[in-house]
């Protein structure tokens, strides 16, 4: 065994804190192994995942088709650079370009590279194509967002945590209301040079929040009809996370740009990918746009795998009937209780308010409790605890889940 794996946890937990960067501030648990719905801490005790990585891990830890394939592909050819072709990616982008509609792919790593490249081209596309005169591009975007945190994303972003003392900021956005279409309208009617708008389909990072129904298909129409680009950022809502491949197709909307991330690989390697049509892919140039590591053979051939998982295990729908089991199951709780105001969310993808402000530290408590007894979830914005776990999970599970959470919330009543 190595020096590591005989370690404590809170000498590990030491190590992280005197020689990494504090950008983080996980739960104190360490973890050491994962397979399907379960991840082990470094003294073996079991725990229900019900964070999978912020849905990085829809799939479920370490699937062994997604592993098998990345195992086998790195034995073989792990990198090339984009100076050369390799054997898979040509494969890969024929792959997922069919298999959500577009033209063209073009590979990244992460998803706030993802977030850059989409912002990237639409306004190279405004410039070259709609005609706005250079520099001149405006992309609205919602209030409470999350993107990413690089530069430019934070530059549009309400989060004080991620934007002080980080400027100065880049200019070329409007925020609005989310789920508000009346705001989105009067921007693009009232506003020229409108290049794109840049949306979540449902926010995740702000708490789980879903639009009303036909939000998304009036935005895109309204996108139509003043020669915007809609472009959905489903890095953390699609590859069925909320029991649709994409968040979208709820409400049967093709974007113009498309943004994936997180579990295009399941959680196994770093990849990403804008997806657009050819009259909007076309503009990016050789030197223009591109990465190292983008494309390259390991990604390539562990996103197919990912994606043919989430087909052949039919994880959508599994997503569909858990997540209104889940729903259903906490609706009967909270009318009962006076911690948990309300649960929310689409498919896999859920929260439940904690009745308490966002300055508390109540909902950080209850996610304490949860891994004491065995299930690891995170709060998000104070009083919010946001849960999503592998889409592999199945009824059995979820119903054991639900009950330690109920078990959990009982000792905070107030």
């Amino acid at each position: 065994m190595s020096v590591l794996e005989k370690t404590s946890s809170e000498s590990i937990i030491a190590l992280e804190n005197k020689y990494g960067a504090h950008n983080y501030h996980p739960l104190p648990v360490v973890l050491s192994r994962g397979e399907g719905v379960y991840v082990w801490d470094v003294d073996g005790k079991k725990y229900y995942d019900f964070l999978s990585a912020y849905s990085a891990v829809n799939q479920g830890h370490c699937h062994p088709k997604i592993v098998g394939a990345m195992m086998q592909q790195a034995q073989t050819l792990t990198l090339t650079s984009r100076a050369f072709f390799n054997d898979q990616l040509g494969p890969y982008e024929q792959f997922v370009t069919k298999y959500f509609g577009f033209d063209k792919v073009l590979p990244m790593n992460t998803g706030a590279e993802a977030v850059e490249t989409a912002i990237k081209l639409c306004r190279k596309w405004a410039y070259e194509v709609k005609g706005i005169d250079e520099h001149e591009a405006q992309i609205i975007v919602c209030e409470n967002n999350f993107h990413g945190r690089t530069t430019t994303i934070i530059s549009f972003s309400n989060d004080e945590n991620a934007r002080k003392n980080f400027g100065p900021y880049t200019a070329g956005f409007i925020k609005i209301a989310y789920d508000d279409l009346d705001a989105l309208e009067n921007v693009l009617k009232s506003t020229k040079n409108i290049a794109g708008f840049l949306v979540e389909p449902i926010q995740g990072e702000a708490g789980v929040y879903v639009p009303s129904e036909g939000y998304l298909a009036k935005a895109k129409a309204l996108c139509e009809k003043y020669n915007a680009l809609f472009i959905a950022d489903e890095v953390q809502t699609g590859i069925a996370r909320t029991g649709k491949l994409l968040a979208v197709h709820h409400e049967n909307v093709q974007p113009d740009i498309l943004i994936l991330g997180k579990a295009i690989s399941g959680g196994v390697y770093p990849v990403s990918a804008v997806l657009a049509n050819d009259a909007i892919m076309n503009v990016i140039k050789p030197g223009q746009h591109g990465s190292t590591f983008g494309g390259n053979p390991v990604a390539a051939a562990v996103a197919v795998a990912a994606l043919q998982v989430v087909e052949d295990e039919k994880l959508a729908e599994n997503a569909t009937y858990l997540g209104n089991l889940f729903r259903e199951k906490l609706n009967e709780f909270i009318p009962t209780s006076n911690v948990a105001t309300l649960v929310r969310g689409k498919g896999l993808l859920n929260a439940i308010v904690i009745n308490d402000t966002e300055e508390s530290d109540t909902a950080w408590k209850i996610c304490m409790a949860l891994r004491d007894n065995g299930l690891l979830a995170k709060p998000t914005h104070g009083n919010i605890i946001r849960f999503a776990p592998p889409l592999v999970m199945t009824e059995g599970q979820l119903l054991d889940c639900v009950s330690i959470i109920i078990k959990t919330l009982k000792p905070f009543e107030k």
